[in-house]
């Protein structure tokens, strides 16, 4: 089974994540994040040999990162794996695409297998006094609805589907039900900020089938958007649990796991001039 959900999440965690440990061009590169929304799994990432993220557990966030473009050979082992030479997946090459912003997210489909999908983020700027909200369904869960208050505002949103909105600035109570439906809620329901020149996304994430339920919501903010895209400010990166835990708590997280990106890349340089 744990070999099976290795296979499900390759083209994510396995891929969008290990691009992180290679140096960042100063020439137009692109910006990732990665989000680990598949619920129970812990795994190993390896570039080059050189085991880079070290048990990157569900609800990790990686980035966002200035990366370069190129091809890089990566492999996804189990967790506390000693070392890349029985890779469950992989190696495999991967291409990154200068000048874009991305957030990749290792996730449930809607039947509940572990899959991946890379979301390109609308970077464009807003309008005086706007703000974006962008909602991705992302769980293993049937289409949603999402309400403002009690008003749907999004309808019949699949997984691994997204919507974006342009909305005057102000605070969203936002909840997610399941299509056609007003009560229960599935998950909420949670003020979101919707800040003028920011783009906040907003995740639902994990399991509504899972006994007990994993369902979680993250959430991911791009700033910087009153100005031309080409000089955005990648801005914060936090996730907020269902149950309202701390962005702080997150974004320590998502500092250990850039000090493991820079640790691997420090190995794979003294290797290099050795």
């Amino acid at each position: 089974m744990r070999a099976r959900l290795l296979s499900g999440i390759a083209a994510g965690t396995l891929a969008l994540v290990t691009l992180a440990a290679v140096p960042a061009s100063a020439a137009d590169p692109a910006k990732l994040s990665v989000l680990h929304g598949v619920p129970g799994l812990t795994v190993d990432v390896w570039v080059n040999g050189e085991r880079t993220l070290d048990d990157f557990t569900p609800g990790s966030l990686a980035g966002p990162l200035d990366l370069p473009a190129g091809t890089y050979t990566v492999a996804i082992t189990a967790a506390d794996a000693a070392d890349a030479s029985a890779p469950a997946i992989g190696p495999v090459d991967l291409a990154l695409e200068a000048g874009k912003n991305y957030t990749a997210v290792a996730h449930l489909d809607a039947a509940g297998t572990p899959t991946a999908t890379l979301f390109t983020n609308d970077i464009s700027a807003t309008a005086a006094g706007e703000g974006r909200l962008t909602v991705r369904h992302v769980a293993a869960a049937p289409g949603v609805d999402v309400l403002a208050g009690t008003t749907p505002v999004i309808t019949n949103l699949t997984n691994p589907n997204e919507k974006v909105l342009n909305l005057p600035a102000g605070t969203v109570s936002a909840s997610v039900t399941a299509t056609g439906t007003t009560t229960p809620a599935l998950l909420g329901p949670a003020d979101v900020p919707v800040v003028e020149g920011t783009s906040t996304i907003v995740y639902a994430w994990g399991s509504a089938t899972a006994s007990p339920a994993t369902l979680a919501l993250a959430t991911q903010t791009i700033t910087g958007l009153h100005s031309n895209p080409s000089g955005v400010n990648a801005g914060e990166v936090g996730l907020v649990s269902d149950g309202g835990s701390s962005a702080w708590t997150f974004a320590i997280a998502g500092l250990a796991v850039a000090g493991l990106i820079g640790a691997g890349l420090a190995r794979r340089a003294a290797t290099q001039r050795s």
